[in-house]
């Protein structure tokens, strides 16, 4: 993350993604697929990374093999794009809201303090020598007799999709593709992420 000062002086946080230049390397269409959608390919990889099927694939749209491929079903009638188009930062406008999806940083197995901010056994009298970390009892009676279904435990945090909603485009600088949103967007840095607009 890094922060800029808007007009009036104040200091805003952000976050500097790459957007492009992305290109179009399949538009499916209600004839052919049953649905509309513009597919959006980003980052280039090494040939002998890249199957056979994603060469040709590729080779179709005229452009280099890629790492990140997106469908995009909601695309406006004015950016309609063709085969090998490249799309850039262009299409947002500072000032407008957008989405951003991506994968959060990976934590591995936790326990339950960290991965769902219990507060453990508290004090260390009465014997508690080595259960202040502990989840305390998870079981029930006679009935039901069994742990129930979404019980917070310990395990595997982090690692999971997530969608930031409404993050507002500060600053674009459309020379070097990269849009300036407020605030914190999931992931490490230099992952990959998914900007949406609204529509």
């Amino acid at each position: 993350m890094t922060s800029i000062f808007d007009a009036n002086g104040k200091n805003i946080p952000c976050t500097v993604i790459e957007a492009g230049p992305c290109y179009v390397t399949q538009i499916k269409t209600m004839e052919v697929d049953g649905y509309e959608a513009i597919q959006l390919a980003y980052d280039d990889k090494k040939e002998k990374h890249t199957t056979k099927a994603e060469k040709g694939h590729f080779a179709k749209a005229g452009v280099s093999p890629k790492r990140k491929v997106v469908e995009f079903t909601r695309f406006e009638a004015g950016h309609r794009k063709q085969f090998g188009d490249q799309v850039q930062v262009d299409v947002f406008v500072e000032g407008e809201y957008v989405d951003v999806v991506g994968i959060t940083k990976g934590k591995g197995f936790q326990g339950v303090i960290r991965r769902h901010g219990f507060s453990g056994v508290g004090g260390t009298t009465h014997g508690q020598h080595n259960r202040l970390r502990a989840p305390g009892s998870v079981g029930a009676s006679s009935w039901p007799s069994r742990v129930f279904k979404g019980l917070r435990m310990a395990g595997q945090t982090g690692n999971q999709r997530r969608k930031m909603i409404n993050l507002q485009i500060v600053k674009i600088v459309k020379e070097k593709n990269l849009l300036l949103v407020k605030g914190s967007i999931p992931g490490p840095a230099g992952s990959y992420v998914i900007v949406e607009r609204w529509s």
